[in-house]
């Protein structure tokens, strides 16, 4: 299948084309960037030099092909849609543009009106684990936010089983590594910045609250959400505190957890008794589709604490990506996601 990436130059059209030159099914032909336009691919990602002869093309000059991967900044695809969505028959969003169902939550969270509302109900949130029976029929797709994705997939499995109390806040503490910025340098996202700094940078309000609260299904306002930076380029690691209706032991809490990891291949429990790494640990799944959860209960309350940890860029964002259109197109799940990580990285 030919396929073309618009917004190609950034962190996670970089990731995408990663994941897609190592996919048997995929052949990328078309890669754009407006500020690029003309010079070679390998310029901007190093990393995949010898891997292609591609370069950068304006947006108006892309040729239909079979699958399109918009990675473009957010709002582009949005006020762009008419035009983005003739040239493929599969169009598989990573911007925030058609993540959310509800319109208004685009003015709440975002700042703007949507140009396009009626196409929110055309577009399918791509997270696998959640919506894997709907998404072979869904050719428009739409990726999830990476601290949204972490976020969800640690809870999920809790909320799924309706053990959740309802009457109490879900609160997260999510810390991010300097690729979540993307690849525009900014004041917070500069090195000399951002070198030895942890810093709050999103204590309330964050916007992924809404993804959060659309697909686990509780009003935003139960959401407590906190988004620090840490030092490191790569990597989610989110510690969510839930009460449950009745306290479960650790027993209890394992059978909730395989039923999501016993049928998904990119969702892992990690929770060992001994050695350095018996948490999820965001460095080694550094450029892997993989998310680690952990658990544990609290002795003293119905209170369970969930740690969970992804690749920003893959998981949160390209890895994600494709995983939904191997499902979508009936694929071997694990094409162009087989890499397992580093260790020592």
């Amino acid at each position: 299948m030919r396929a073309a990436v618009l917004g190609a130059s950034g962190y996670t059209g970089g990731e995408l084309l990663r994941l897609l030159f190592d996919h048997p099914e995929v052949e990328v032909t078309q890669v754009t960037s407006e500020r690029l336009a003309g010079k070679q691919l390998t310029s901007i990602h190093p990393h995949l030099r010898g891997r292609t002869e591609l370069r950068f093309q304006a947006n108006q000059d892309v040729d239909q092909v079979d699958v399109l991967f918009n990675a473009r900044r957010h709002g582009e695809a949005a006020r762009s849609a008419g035009w983005m969505l003739e040239l493929a028959p599969i169009t598989v969003d990573l911007s925030a543009d058609f993540r959310l169902r509800n319109p208004a939550d685009y003015v709440r969270w975002y700042g703007w009106e949507h140009p396009e509302p009626s196409l929110l109900a055309e577009f399918g949130y791509a997270l696998p684990e959640l919506h894997r029976e709907t998404l072979p029929a869904q050719p428009r797709l739409a990726a999830g936010g990476c601290v949204a994705t972490a976020s969800i997939l640690g809870m999920a499995p809790l909320f799924r089983a309706g053990i959740v109390d309802d009457s109490k806040p879900v609160v997260i503490d999510a810390l991010v590594g300097s690729s979540a910025a993307g690849a525009t340098p900014g004041p917070t996202s500069h090195h000399p910045y951002r070198s030895g700094s942890i810093h709050s940078f999103s204590a309330i309000g964050h916007r992924h609250t809404a993804e959060i609260a659309q697909e686990l299904h509780i009003p935003a306002e139960r959401v407590a959400l906190s988004v620090t930076s840490v030092e490191a380029v790569r990597g989610i690691h989110t510690t969510a505190h839930i009460w449950l209706k009745d306290r479960l032991d650790d027993k209890d809490l394992w059978k909730v957890y395989r039923a999501m990891s016993s049928v998904e291949p990119f969702f892992r429990v990690v929770k060992q008794s001994q050695g350095i790494h018996r948490n999820p640990d965001p460095k080694l799944l550094a450029g892997t589709n993989f998310c680690d959860v952990g658990f544990v209960a609290d002795s003293d309350s119905p209170r369970i604490v969930v740690n969970a940890a992804i690749d920003n860029l893959v998981k949160g964002a390209a890895g994600q990506a494709v995983h939904a259109f191997n499902i979508h197109k009936g694929l071997d799940e694990m094409a162009g996601l087989g890499f397992t990580g580093l260790f020592p990285s």
